[in-house]
Order: structure tokens, then C-alpha cells, then sequence
């Protein structure tokens, strides 16, 4: 029966080219601004680590008092140097791990290889765990490297694949920054966007993943510093040494919390930490610490760029102008069809038979419109840095979850125009009709 139906709405759209043509076009634009704009949105409001986000966390330390909070009253989203020191000496989450920005020069020792600056991170040997980083080679340096400062390195793989031709080297030398490192892991491909682990004086997106991780201790020890830095008031001394001694903020924290009872003892821990900071006169102003899991600290952060919104909001708007188009289109096209459906009812169809019909006639248009979608999409996923920045343009990906939810979004959208249509087209009384003829 499915089959009859089919035919008949390839019958009918063949019978009015130009009117079907309309509708196919109005479904395709509308889908393909839709999709194109959202294609870029599903990745900068996407979840990074959706298995475990809820289970990592962001402390927030009141350092300046109320004159150093943001408009929306949040206290600084970093750490000074003393703050993230105490807190990974109290040691009091599962798994814990400050992190900043570093961008030493590597000096691949093949020949051939030019030296050039790279994108990296400090940070603890917890942190490739806590984030499940995924190693190609070897794995992450131990808490007693940690400890002791040690000159090892972490590096990605097109750095890998650089200075050491792909191969396994884990154990081999790379001189950073005019010192030798021993590499004891080569992560996967990996750049989850947003890059939730660096949010702090960054937008939160990144094109190239990082190309080199070193023990948070051994950065410092090398005065490796990226200049991302946000203070109340200048340093008292300075140099590097002022910097570490300073109220600026500079470094981010990653808390894992894996019980409700370990979040309340952790945000418990950073009160009082808050409070005893205060009586010594480092910390200004009543409490105002947070401690959120990752999708509320992403959230707060704002993340998600608001000329994205905008943008898949306004092609929102787009798609539901072309469907209300489209109801006004499928309506005419049905009720003109008035004789046809009288017939058919007297000859003992049912309003199921007449809904089943024109519902399959419009799902055949949404597919064709959902085709045209298709190709527009492409082309707009080629085009959108006219639209948007570079760095949010570079989001937008084609895949075939991205090519299913086109389809799908126009064949759906199309038959839901159609409802009210085939609901007046089912509602022809058959003996007016067969009457008038």
C-alpha cells in the first residue's frame, strides 16, 4: 500500500512542476541555513567529556574582594600560584591538577627540522587520567616525578610525527625551550572543543590540538610562562618570582569529585581555606567561592559564543518562515484536489487512507527538499567564515550524522506542515463534491 501511496504523490507533484518546485526550494533553503548554522553550534555547545563531566570540577577562590568581580558578581575564573600550590598540597579531591599555558620553542633533532614554538600546558601527572587522555605511546609521568620536578614531557602526535617520524619514542630526547626532555607518552589525536581545561583569558576554542604537556613543577623550576594573567593590583617584585608571590591570577584548576559527599566536603574544604586566607589578610570581602562541575562552569564561562546563538537562532526563524510558506503551499495544492478526495471517499476510502496519502506526499517532497538541504549545507559549511569568526567557522563539520539529521529534519518538518493541510483535505464532504460536479 505504502508503494500506491508513493506513486500517487509522484503523480501528483509531476502534475503541478511549478508549485512543487516552490515547496522543494522552501524546504531546502529553510533546512540548509538551519543545519549549516547548527553544525557549528552542536560543537561549540557540545559537552567535551560528556562520560565524565559531571564528575570534574571547577573551585573559584573570592581573592580581590566585591571591586574584583565581574559584572555578574563571579569571582576570578583562575588561581593564583599560592592558592593552586595549597590546594594541591591539601590534596583533597580524587584526582586534582593546576594547569597553565606554555609556549616553549622545540628542537627536533632530525635533520631537516627547523625549530618552532608550540602550544603546550603545565600541569600534574593526574590530569591525563582525570581527562582520559587518549596515548598512542607510552602514558603520563608518576607523582615522584611530579615531586621532583623531572624533565620529562608529554607530546601530541603531529609533533611526534615531526621530530620523530611517527614512530614509538617513548624514551628518545626533545630539547624544549634549549633543555633536553625524555618523552614518556604521545597522546592520540586529541582537541576536545570547547578545550574545557583552558578557558581562563581564552575563548575556549582551539584549531590545533597541544603539542606538548610538562610537570607543572618543572615549568615553573624553567621559568616557562605564557603572559595570560589577570590582577587586582602590580606584582610588588618583579620578574617571574613576583608573578608566583602576586594576587594575579594566572592558573586553572581541575578537581575530580566522584560522590555527592565528596563535592559537599570539597566546597566545605575551600570555605574554610577562604577564611582562614582572609583572618591572614590575603583574601578581601565576605565568601564567594564556587565550585561547579563542568557544564555549569562552561555555562557561567558563557562558552558558547553568543553570535553563534544568534546566528542558529535567526536561521531557526529562517526554517519556520519557510514552513508556515510551505502549509500555505501544501494547502492550496490539497483542496484543489477536492473532486479527487470526494471521489475517493464515496468509493469508500477512509480519512485514514486520505491522511495516509497526503502525508506520504509530503514526506516525498521533504526528502527532495531535504536533498536540495543536503547540498546546501555542504556549500554553506564552506562558506560560513563569511558569516562567523575563523576560529567558530573552523567547528563547522560535514559528517553523516550531520547529513541524517538534514534528511530527517526536512522529511519531519515537511509532514508536520502538512498536518493541517491533510486535515482540511479530509474533511471534504464526498456528497458536496460529487454534487457540484
Amino acid at each position: 500500500m505504502f508503494g500506491y501511496y508513493i506513486d500517487l504523490a509522484w503523480r501528483s507533484l509531476r502534475r503541478s512542476p511549478g508549485l512543487t518546485a516552490l515547496m522543494v526550494l522552501a524546504v531546502g533553503f529553510g533546512v540548509g541555513a538551519c543545519m549549516t548554522t547548527w553544525s557549528v553550534f552542536r560543537a561549540a555547545s557540545g559537552d567535551p567529556i560528556p562520560w565524565k563531566s559531571s564528575h570534574l570540577f571547577v573551585p573559584q577562590l573570592e581573592i580581590w574582594g566585591a571591586s574584583g568581580r565581574s559584572a555578574n558578581g563571579e569571582p576570578p575564573d583562575a588561581l593564583s600560584y599560592v592558592d593552586a600550590l595549597a590546594l594541591m598540597r591539601d590534596h583533597r579531591a580524587v584526582k586534582q591538577s593546576a594547569i597553565y599555558g606554555i609556549g616553549p620553542a622545540v628542537f627536533p633533532e632530525r635533520a631537516g627540522q627547523h625549530p618552532s614554538t608550540v602550544g603546550g600546558y603545565a600541569v600534574y601527572g593526574d590530569f591525563f587520567s582525570m581527562v582520559d587522555a587518549p596515548f598512542l605511546f607510552g602514558q603520563g609521568w608518576s607523582t615522584q616525578e611530579d615531586a621532583a620536578a623531572a624533565s620529562v614531557v608529554v607530546i601530541g602526535r603531529a609533533l611526534n610525527d615531526r621530530a620523530f617520524g611517527g614512530a614509538d619514542s617513548v624514551g628518545q630526547t626533545l630539547n624544549v625551550a634549549g633543555r633536553d626532555y625524555r618523552v614518556v607518552g604521545v597522546l592520540d589525536d586529541w582537541n576536545p572543543q570547547p578545550v574545557f581545561y583552558d578557558v581562563f583569558g581564552t575563548d575556549g576554542y582551539s584549531r590545533e590540538g597541544p603539542a606538548v604537556f610538562m610537570p607543572f613543577t618543572r615549568a615553573i623550576a624553567a621559568n616557562l610562562v605564557n603572559g595570560r594573567t589577570a590582577c587586582d593590583q602590580d606584582p610588588t617584585r618583579p620578574g617571574f618570582a613576583g608573578l608566583q608571590q602576586s594576587s594575579c591570577v594566572w592558573i586553572t584548576f581541575l578537581a575530580q569529585l566522584d560522590t555527592p559527599a565528596q563535592v559537599a566536603a570539597y566546597r566545605r574544604y575551600l570555605d574554610d581555606y577562604a577564611a582562614e586566607q582572609r583572618r591572614a589578610g590575603r583574601f578581601q570581602g565576605e565568601p564567594n567561592n564556587r565550585l561547579r562541575d563542568l557544564p555549569a562552569f562552561l555555562e557561567a564561562e558563557r562558552v558558547v559564543p553568543g553570535d553563534t546563538r544568534v546566528s542558529f537562532l535567526v536561521a531557526l526563524g529562517l526554517l519556520i518562515v519557510c514552513l508556515v510558506n510551505t502549509v500555505g503551499l501544501l494547502l492550496a495544492k490539497f483542496l484543489r484536489r477536492s473532486g479527487e478526495i470526494g471521489v475517493r471517499r464515496a468509493l469508500g476510502a477512509a480519512r485514514g487512507a486520505i491522511y495516509a496519502q497526503f502525508l506520504t506526499e509530503a514526506g516525498v517532497i521533504g526528502l527532495v527538499g531535504g536533498a536540495l538541504g543536503l547540498a546546501l549545507t555542504g556549500l554553506g559549511v564552506l562558506a560560513i567564515g563569511a558569516v562567523l569568526p575563523p576560529r567558530l567557522a573552523a567547528l563547522a563539520q560535514i559528517d553523516l550524522r550531520l547529513l541524517f539529521s538534514t534528511l530527517t529534519l526536512a522529511v519531519l518538518c515537511t509532514m508536520l506542515a502538512a498536518l493541517y493541510p491533510t486535515y482540511r483535505a479530509a474533511q471534504v464532504q464526498p456528497a458536496w463534491q460529487l454534487k457540484s460536479d
